[in-house]
């Protein structure tokens, strides 16, 4: 099953600190997990950013949720203990602890709000539907501009002259550590072809190996002819590695191709190309930045 959201883990999460003990949350994970059938592949998915699996982010969320309604408290870090409340709303034996269950504790409210505010005044069936956590909403928008950002990056790549998109492909590669320089790279790719470029250019910045690059703006997904006719160029200049780049797709076929053979090929689509782009900010400029943070529990300790 898919990893549950942070509201179905509330109730479980409690029950678990109903013996009146002390536990560390991360220790209650496996068993969380395990309640849910989660397979290891679920566990260990990551939120879109990398830095933590979605699985724990959303038990810490359901952790901090209870502490601001009452019903857990922390006496040191990462632990987790019920509280007189939250043996109260057990003892309802409720099916499921949500937001809206959550709203009825002024506590709760003013977190939700920033103050304090009616229950009425809440938009229930809104705080019912709501399944991803702040750092999942962030990371999900965030995700959106950037499909949009790289669809739109796309359209302006393939819309680009030959010989700009040469110039695209040089500063991307140098970007990434190829080539030692522009004018460097410039030097080794620049062998115009049609509506791309094809040469060699430096692996890495003291050209201890070579890396044959063809890259054309093709419409149509590119199907194994036509790398098999890459990897063929590659063996006449008795070369090793090559990247193939295209603004379009690579077929099944091309893809597994490149897998079978002894030289090292790597196929880069147009999806992998603008994503590459934004990753190291070819075409494309910073328009605003968003800083979280968190408390420095170093700063506080005392000892």
């Amino acid at each position: 099953m898919a990893v549950p959201d942070f509201q179905s883990l509330m109730l479980p999460l409690l029950t678990r600190l109903a013996d009146g003990n002390t536990h560390r949350v991360r220790e209650l994970m496996p068993s969380l997990a395990d309640e849910f059938g989660l397979t290891p592949e679920e566990r260990d998915t990551l939120l879109p950013s990398g830095t933590q699996r979605v699985f724990d982010n959303r038990v810490y969320w359901a952790v901090s949720h209870l502490k601001k309604a009452g019903l857990l408290e922390s006496p040191q870090r990462g632990h987790a203990t019920i509280t007189d409340e939250g043996r109260r709303v057990l003892a309802e034996r409720p099916q499921k602890i949500t937001l809206a269950l959550l709203s009825r504790y002024p506590s709760f409210q003013a977190f939700r709000s920033g103050s304090p505010q009616s229950t009425s005044t809440l938009a229930t069936a809104q705080i019912e539907a709501e399944a991803l956590t702040p750092e999942e909403s962030l990371e999900a928008t965030w995700s959106a501009l950037r499909t949009s950002l790289g669809q739109d990056l796309l359209a302006r790549v393939k819309g680009c002259t030959p010989a700009f998109f040469e110039k695209l492909v040089i500063d991307l590669l140098v970007k990434m550590g190829y080539g030692g320089s522009v004018a460097d790279a410039g030097a080794t790719v620049g062998a115009p072809g049609d509506e791309g470029v094809d040469g060699v250019i430096k692996e890495d910045k003291l050209g201890l190996d070579l890396v044959y690059v063809q890259a054309k703006r093709w419409e149509s997904s590119v199907g194994r002819p036509a790398v098999q006719a890459f990897a063929g160029s590659l063996e006449g200049k008795r070369a090793r590695k090559g990247v193939m780049i295209t603004t379009s797709s690579f077929s099944h076929d091309a893809r597994s191709y490149v897998n079978q053979i002894e030289k090292r090929i790597v196929l880069v689509d147009g999806e992998s190309l603008v994503d590459y782009m934004m990753d190291y900010g070819i075409g494309v400029s910073t328009a605003k930045t968003y800083t979280t943070q968190k408390i420095d529990s170093d700063y506080f300790d005392e000892d």
